[in-house]
């Protein structure tokens, strides 16, 4: 199976919600659909599932126009970020419900609703009601009768967002593997780069209804084409300070020489956007080449085991994110350290220029 949009817009009350959409999908791959709140990520979701139409465009599988093709004759299965379950029946017979109507021998059936609720661990709930599973458990079913129909299609927005942090850290270990062993095409909305990273396959970069770029999910995260593409695949949003390159030398943000070398060298004089990802920022240095980065603290946020430092530099301002807990004060001097082998260089336009070498991967501008 091939699915395809082409030149997909959605406008809703004179509000463009999608915009020029051109994307292929193709049958076994697994696919990510990266961007924060209101990117479009459900809209686009709904137009491929048939509950919604374009406004503009085309839905094609395997070639054919399905646009106006009703979601029951479409083969597809979704799960949603709520639990969405029937209160009044078993575990067994949420699984079941898809299979009724489909003509399927009841020993089938029972084989069928049996493995895909082992795979999600609910053989042993399987005559308990919604109301008495935790919320995990809720999801797992949603999940199991999503994939007992055995659709060519299987869509997930953002399934795991309302499920603790534990729970999701297991979830999506275990829905990776389910993911391999399927030969349906797999669409995944998520608005954390860390979940797109390690759910791998393909990534689909959205912000406000349009794709800013798509490709591996490795490779995307490697060399963000745009600026605007790197601080939605970041989170923290990527840091970017203004740079010139003047006569083979360069200075970035306030006044700090980066030795133009590796990735760098050869810089055409000009004006840049030097960006560096928050967690390549130390509070001590790591090493030779390091150069400081000095400013005032603005904010220090401890999250869990982690420390987010908002910095306030010149006349701009950006984030460290370290391990463990480092308190600080409001307004205090601080120096950080970053090494210019992790530099990203767009030009003023947001285009990139210059990305770090991946090891491995001859360097690239």
């Amino acid at each position: 199976m091939s699915l395809a949009l082409r030149n997909v817009d959605k406008i809703v009350g004179g509000e463009t919600h999608l915009k020029g959409i051109d994307l292929e999908f193709e049958t076994g791959s697994r696919n990510v659909f990266l961007g924060r709140t209101l990117a479009g990520k459900t809209s686009l979701l709904r137009i491929m599932a048939g509950l919604d139409r374009p406004s503009r465009g085309q839905v094609l599988v395997d070639g054919v126009d399905v646009t106006g093709v009703s979601v029951r004759k479409r083969g597809i299965a979704m799960v949603y970020q709520q639990f969405i379950n029937y209160p009044s029946l078993t575990v067994y017979d949420n699984i079941a419900s898809p299979l009724r109507r489909s003509g399927l021998k009841k020993r089938d059936m029972d084989r069928r609703v049996r493995e895909t609720a082992e795979i999600l661990h609910l053989e042993d709930l399987l005559d308990r009601l919604p109301a008495e599973l935790s919320g995990g458990q809720q999801q797992r079913t949603a999940i199991a009768r999503a994939l007992v129909k055995d659709a060519k299609l299987l869509l997930l927005d953002e399934p795991l967002v309302n499920l603790d942090y534990k729970l999701r850290e297991e979830l999506r270990v275990e829905l990776q593997e389910i993911f391999r062993k399927r030969s349906a095409i797999v669409v995944y909305t998520t608005t954390e780069p860390s979940e797109a990273l390690m759910l791998g396959g393909n990534v689909v970069v959205l912000d406000e209804g349009r794709v800013l770029q798509t490709g591996a999910t490795a490779a995307v995260y490697q060399r963000p084409e745009t600026l605007r593409a790197a601080e939605v695949f970041s989170d923290p949003p990527i840091n970017a300070l203004d740079s010139t390159v003047t006569s083979g030398r360069a200075a970035m943000g306030d006044n700090i020489p980066i030795p133009l070398s590796g990735h760098l060298a050869g810089l055409a004089d000009g004006a840049y956007r030097f960006a560096f990802r928050s967690n390549h920022l130390w509070l001590s240095s790591q090493g030779e080449g390091d150069v400081a980065i000095s400013g005032k603290v603005e904010l220090a946020e401890i999250n869990g085991s982690e420390t987010f430092v908002y910095v306030h530099h010149g006349k701009s301002a950006f984030v460290v994110q370290q391990e463990g807990v480092h308190p600080f004060a409001m307004g205090a001097p601080i120096s950080v350290f970053l090494n210019p082998k992790h530099l990203f260089v767009y030009d003023t336009a947001g285009v990139l220029v210059a990305a770090p070498p991946v090891p491995g991967i001859a360097e690239q501008r």
